[in-house]
């Protein structure tokens, strides 16, 4: 029996990307593996994509050397940048792309000796305000960025979204036309849109698309899935039934008796619990997927274990597998009943879960 385990569909990986390629065929992929690719397995996403992609983008030097030193050949670019001269270093030596996005990384450049110049995205700061260059800042710093002998020419410039996942909000057009200004005239390599950008800004898209939660079947809309943008699922989280109970109308279930019987029923206990990532806030309600049918949770999720009820006339049974979210139950789904974003959900697995990879 297999417990808590993550199978993940890397021919739905594949189809995401043609799906996201197709949106934007005029444009190259950096696919976004950041954070263990949004708990897919950043070693094995990169491997199953190699041959489409065209090129991987991570948040940190460590992740772009791990990727290095299991044999990925293909371009990689950290999009938090160095923090050090030792990063920087290290990232030439293995020929990984870096941002820039700060006046202190353009000092701690200009001062090294590298044996290659760095492959060098530029990052402005168009109406995030987390990381980059203010349009000022980077016109002042340009002849600078121009002349350095450790960047490596034509670098290329980047940019964030905000709120690109909100249609009606007005910093998104604000952001792609002051983009557009300050990148026009320079006559280099660009890249703008993120999943948001990709699937609801056309005008975003440019020489170069990051998609990141997109890759993985997750709309990055909280009010869409991703199946409304032909997107598939490739996580399916599941575990199994350990035990189908017997439970008195009026009694409770679980810490804090939060939740009563209103019937005589049958509760299943599901192995799955906060233990293996699974959120605590879930609440009275929320759905998991057993035997072709939606049921409800009841009482507190725990550590290791959380209930359902499966009904007074049900037919489950111990081992009977149950899916806390994939093809059947998006994610986003979840997400909405607890408060988060689809997101926080897959990348907050813990090691307790296995992930398989299936074609």
């Amino acid at each position: 029996m297999e417990i808590a385990n993550a199978q993940v569909s890397l021919s739905a990986l594949k189809h995401n990307y043609a799906v996201l390629k197709q949106r934007a065929p005029s444009s190259k992929i950096l696919v976004v593996i950041k954070a263990n690719a949004y708990g897919h397995g950043m070693l094995q996403v990169a491997e199953a994509l190699a041959e489409l992609a065209d090129g991987f983008a991570v948040a940190r030097c460590k992740e772009a050397i791990a990727l290095r030193k299991a044999g990925i050949k293909s371009h990689i670019l950290v999009l938090e940048g160095f923090f050090d001269g030792a990063e920087a270093q290290e990232l030439a030596q293995h020929q990984v792309a870096t941002v820039i996005h700060s006046e202190q990384q353009l000092e701690l450049v200009e001062l090294l000796s590298l044996k290659q110049p760095l492959e060098t995205w530029i990052k402005l700061d168009t109406g995030m305000h987390r990381l980059g260059l203010l349009p000022e800042q980077f016109k002042h710093l340009l002849p600078r960025i121009r002349s350095c002998q450790n960047i490596q020419t034509p670098f290329k410039l980047i940019s964030h979204f905000a709120c690109a996942d909100e249609l009606e909000h007005p910093l998104t057009p604000q952001q792609i036309t002051l983009f557009s200004e300050l990148t026009k005239e320079l006559g280099v390599e660009c890249s703008l849109a993120n999943s948001a950008g990709i699937l609801l800004w056309p005008e975003a898209h440019a020489q170069w698309n990051r998609p990141g939660i997109s890759m993985y079947g997750i709309s990055p809309q909280v009010d869409n899935n991703g199946a409304g943008f032909g997107l598939i699922p490739a996580m399916t989280l599941q575990t199994n039934l350990i035990a189908v109970r017997e439970h008195p109308n009026g009694e409770s279930v679980g810490y804090g008796a939060t939740w009563q019987a209103e019937q005589d029923t049958r509760l299943g206990v599901v192995a799955m619990g906060y233990g293996d990532g699974y959120p605590r806030s879930a609440p009275n309600g929320t759905p998991v997927w057993l035997n072709g049918r939606l049921v409800p949770i009841v009482g507190r999720v725990s550590m290791d274990m959380l209930c359902v009820d499966l009904g007074p006339d049900c037919k489950d049974k111990v081992g009977d597998k149950v899916i806390l979210w994939g093809p059947e139950l998006p994610v986003e789904t979840i997400a909405k009943a607890v408060g988060t974003i689809a997101y926080e959900l897959v990348t907050k697995l813990t090691s307790r879960v296995r992930i398989t990879y299936t074609n």
